[in-house]
């Protein structure tokens, strides 16, 4: 089981929308109001970036900065109430548990802290913002197991587009920052109302 990180496993929405309007100060794009942040969350990512006006050139230094954003700010960011105690009972159920994340890992780990990061077989971070695919691959391979034996588990459409593309199944939870009715749109394999139904999906 493959697990995106920020809006899945980890409370994190709420911080980068504090942040977004002083990163689009930064990096001269559409800052936006609460209304509109709103609104955005019925689009998927592809047309958040183009709403908000981000060159593709612009995106590989907006990722790095977000990323010293919340290695300098990780104690303000926690995981979602029962996600380790969910990651444990796969864990013991035997389920191969990876990371793939656009967040750096080291964020990651501080987040998680030790005892839930053992828990996982491999990290694989610093995914650009359609990149999942090629990391999903690599897992994979890594892994040695076939593609009908895996299920990514994210909370936006590009994570639904990168699993698509993978060949794997695709789980879309609800809690996350994309609205559920948009990620159905989406056509995901399970839509995921709550953590604790996430081993359940193990046959």
């Amino acid at each position: 089981m493959i697990f995106d990180f920020d809006g899945t496993l980890a409370d994190s929405g709420d911080w980068f929308i504090s942040m977004v309007n002083e990163v689009a100060a930064r990096f001269r794009f559409r800052q936006v109001t609460e209304a509109e942040v709103d609104m955005l969350r019925s689009r998927s990512s592809r047309e958040v970036v183009q709403y908000m006006g981000v060159p593709a050139w612009k995106m590989p230094f907006i990722a790095r900065h977000a990323r010293k954003l919340v290695a300098a700010n990780a104690s303000q960011i926690a995981m979602f109430e029962g996600a380790e105690a969910v990651l444990r009972r796969l864990h013991d159920q035997g389920v191969k548990l990876a990371l793939v994340s656009s967040n750096a890992e080291a964020n990651v780990r501080e987040i998680m802290g030790p005892a839930c990061a053992d828990l996982f077989e491999q990290f694989n971070c610093g995914a650009s913002l359609y990149g999942k695919t090629r990391k999903f691959n690599a897992v994979i391979r890594k892994a040695r197991v076939g593609r009908e034996e895996v299920l990514s588990v994210g909370d936006e459409t590009r994570d639904i587009e990168a699993a698509t593309k993978a060949g794997i199944a695709s789980g879309a939870v609800t809690w996350g920052y994309q609205r559920p009715e948009l990620l159905a749109a989406h056509k995901p394999t399970h839509l995921i109302d709550r953590l604790a139904d996430i081993p359940d999906l193990v046959k």
